[in-house]
């Protein structure tokens, strides 16, 4: 029985960079945490230890870095910048994935106005993009992590097959709350065909487009099912914007139970609810365009369902 090396990839994780747009007097502030791996000929290191095929991993860092220096843009194209760089750089190299996280910083109101130099992060929710270059293809999915939503009204779970185990009781009257982790794949033509002025527009525009429309998606309407949300949500994503092949989405159940007062002499209607981190249901699922072409490597090394 024979044994051979599968595909490998590599590169360096994590790499941090916060720049400081210092043009005008409001300065602007940029977070991101970008990850890059490069895919090619990488069978001598691993079988020989012969390190000719391997650019350094400290060096695809200073490159991040020093593409910074022209300043970031839209998470996209910054991705599509480095990716291309690596790719292009050795004929080695058949291709290149980028990641990048970026926080948000709002700035401080001094007196009611923002203020120029001073900022806070505000919460937990985290824009992503993921970048693959293969060959002559690129491909954009972008997304967000950490968008917590909640309704108070408007949402139940009945009518599911019960059995000996089955304790949870019918309710057509719940809060319904969850921590959205979207990603969408854009259409290929949408990254290839356009100028880079174009795309920043697209991408610059399409994000909070995209963010409003899972929002205003979620909170409108009954909900039967957390289900029945997330693919509402998916498929107002692909109707308005046509430029989005498929999406992804990871909506863990954030339970809020009724809250027993009846020892303490006290009613409870619907008023005060423990709300449990754990365990909870993790409900994922992706809608997709019919004409859409598959696109896996899009989506390699991308973890957990979405």
């Amino acid at each position: 029985m024979g044994i051979t090396l599968g595909p490998s990839q590599y590169g360096k994780a994590e790499v941090r960079v916060v720049t400081v747009d210092r043009s005008t007097a409001r300065h602007v502030l940029r977070d991101l945490n970008v990850s890059c791996a490069l895919r090619g000929d990488f069978s001598a290191v691993h079988l020989d230890g012969d390190n000719g095929h391997v650019l350094a991993t400290d060096t695809q860092k200073n490159t991040v870095y020093a593409f910074a220096r022209d300043g970031i843009g839209e998470i996209e194209d910054f991705g599509l910048r480095l990716a291309r760089h690596f790719a292009d750089s050795y004929d080695w190299l058949t291709g290149a994935r980028v990641e990048i996280e970026e926080y948000p910083w709002t700035p401080i109101a001094v007196d009611g106005a923002p203020h120029d130099h001073a900022f806070s992060r505000t919460g937990e929710e985290t824009r992503t993009t993921v970048v693959t270059v293969d060959g002559d293809n690129s491909h954009v999915v972008s997304g967000l992590t950490g968008l917590v939503v909640l309704k108070t009204t408007e949402s139940g779970f009945a009518g599911f097959p019960r059995d000996r185990y089955t304790t949870l009781a019918e309710t057509d009257d719940r809060i319904l709350a969850t921590a959205v982790t979207a990603r969408w794949r854009y259409a290929a033509g949408s990254v290839d065909s356009a100028s880079t002025k174009e795309r920043d527009a697209d991408y610059a525009v399409a994000f909070p487009s995209i963010r409003a429309t899972l929002m205003e998606t979620f909170a409108v309407g009954y909900s039967s099912a957390l289900q029945q949300t997330l693919y509402a949500m998916g498929h107002a994503v692909l109707e308005a914007h046509p430029a989005v092949a498929e999406i992804r989405l990871s909506m863990p159940n954030k339970h809020h139970f009724l809250s027993d007062l009846a020892p303490f002499g006290l009613d409870n209607p619907g008023v005060v609810y423990s709300a449990a981190d754990r365990p909870y249901g993790l409900i994922e699922g992706s809608v997709v365009r019919e004409d859409a072409p598959v696109a896996d490597i899009a989506w390699r090394g991308t973890p957990g369902f979405c």
